[in-house]
């Protein structure tokens, strides 16, 4: 699923198709499992005719600050994008190899269309409904948002902080890197990838860390983070040396990572990919 480098991109293209300019005309799919309870005409009419102040993120989490409230949220549930019509975009593996657009060159599964009056347009689309879309006032007074801990790119503690909250998890690391309420923005690639680099099992529980090993996880998550946003979340731009090449495909996938052998197993509820040799 997209995870914080991918919603970093998206949040940037829409930043540079956005900001600063108005909207001129919306299109939002009735969904009631994307939308929720609200009426997505409603929600078009407050969207028409606002400009655009900025676009902001934390976690998986983006939003569209108005020129009056309340501002748009999102977020990109499994397998949701966000592109500009008419601009390369990447495709990130949730969304195969299947057209982008119909015949008639519309997005496929749109649930978003918004379009300035310089005639740029933005598309939000999701196969797996599992996306979200609502109205709410500020970062700061929305209930989802502010349920989230720090952002795992821009807000990560000290190491000595984080060894300190660590050590009242007695929960598998796996587990505590994907609680979004701690680390917002790690999903199951960047957890399985930053543990392989700080050299951790997924199985040590958080109570067992050194505090030296503490400061090998929050590099190893700002640097894996950092390289993946530079890259644009292009997964084909991702060091060879990743185990994100090989960590997919379950029992029929690359049986092995530089010469070791790859478990991959449930840890914490989620299917995790390790190397034994590597991590302890």
């Amino acid at each position: 699923m997209p995870e914080l480098p991918e919603v970093e991109t998206v949040r940037r293209v829409m930043e540079r198709a956005l900001v600063g300019h108005t909207i001129k005309e919306v299109e939002v799919a009735p969904d009631e499992i994307v939308l929720g309870r609200f009426p997505n005409k409603a929600m078009e009419e407050h969207l028409k005719g606002a400009k655009v102040a900025g676009v902001g993120r934390k976690g998986k989490y983006w939003w569209i600050e108005l020129d009056k409230k309340p501002w748009l949220f999102g977020h990109l549930g499994m397998a949701g994008w966000i592109r500009e019509m008419g601009e390369p975009t990447i495709r990130i593996r949730e969304m195969g190899n299947m057209p982008l657009d119909d015949e008639e060159g519309r997005p496929r599964f749109l649930k978003l269309m918004l379009t300035t009056e310089e005639g740029r347009r933005i598309a939000m689309t999701d196969g797996r409904r599992l996306a979200r879309l609502w109205l709410s006032d500020s970062p700061e007074k929305d209930k989802r948002v502010g349920a989230l801990g720090f952002d795992s790119w821009k807000g990560l503690p000290s190491s000595s902080e984080l060894h300190a909250l660590l050590k009242k998890r007695k929960a598998p690391l796996k587990a505590i890197l994907l609680d979004q309420a701690l680390f917002a923005g790690v999903g199951n690639w960047i957890a399985d990838e930053v543990m392989l680099e700080a050299r951790l099992s997924p199985h040590r529980l958080g109570t067992s860390l050194t505090e030296k090993e503490a400061g090998a996880l929050k590099k190893a998550i700002e640097d894996v983070i950092s390289l993946a946003v530079e890259k644009g979340a292009d997964k084909d731009q991702f060091p060879a040396d990743w185990l994100f090449h090989v960590r997919w495909g379950g029992k029929k996938g690359i049986p092995q990572f530089d010469g070791h052998d790859i478990i991959r197993e449930q840890v914490g509820g989620r299917t995790t990919a390790w190397v034994p040799d590597l991590q302890r």
